[in-house]
């Protein structure tokens, strides 16, 4: 995309939807979205999905497992490392749900994390991106903006 966009990625398991966890998706779908038009960029299948339900039930020796909370599952795979490095390059993260160590890995690559309480069509999520982009944006969104060479645009060189 040659006009300023954002690269989202949204977790997914139906392809069609945000409908799952970031630590549990089947999936991660990259759109690139600009004010007029966007356009699929890339799916990422995870190989191994993470725990699920509110705290990951017990584990097999008994004790209880919080969701994301042990850096891995007791067999040296962290489940958040393939997929904090996926979003590598984006701008915001739309997703169902997400633990606070999540957030704070997704954080440090500089996406903004924007959690939905309800499913939510893909293409919902991007039309409303896209009202808020050629409304008035919100500060967050602006300090997200990229040009057409995927660098961010500084505030002041924003043409609103």
């Amino acid at each position: 995309m040659d006009a300023p966009h954002l690269r989202i990625a949204i977790t997914t398991d139906s392809l069609l939807h945000v409908d799952a966890n970031f630590s549990a998706a089947k999936q991660v779908v990259f759109y690139d979205v600009g004010r007029d038009a966007s356009e699929f960029v890339d799916v990422v299948p995870f190989r191994r999905r993470g725990k699920k339900g509110p705290g990951g039930g017990p584990a097999p020796d008994g004790r209880c497992v919080m969701e994301d909370m042990e850096d891995d599952d007791g067999t040296g795979f962290d489940p958040l490392v393939e997929r904090v490095a996926a979003l590598e390059g984006c701008s915001v993260l739309f997703t169902l749900g997400m633990s606070d160590l999540a957030a704070v890995r997704v954080h440090h690559l500089n996406v903004f994390p924007v959690k939905s309480y309800q499913p939510r069509s893909i293409d919902d999520v991007i039309g409303n991106l896209q009202r808020l982009m050629n409304g008035n944006p919100p500060l967050w969104l602006r300090r997200v903006l990229c040009d057409g060479t995927g660098k961010r645009v500084a505030l002041d060189e924003q043409e609103i």
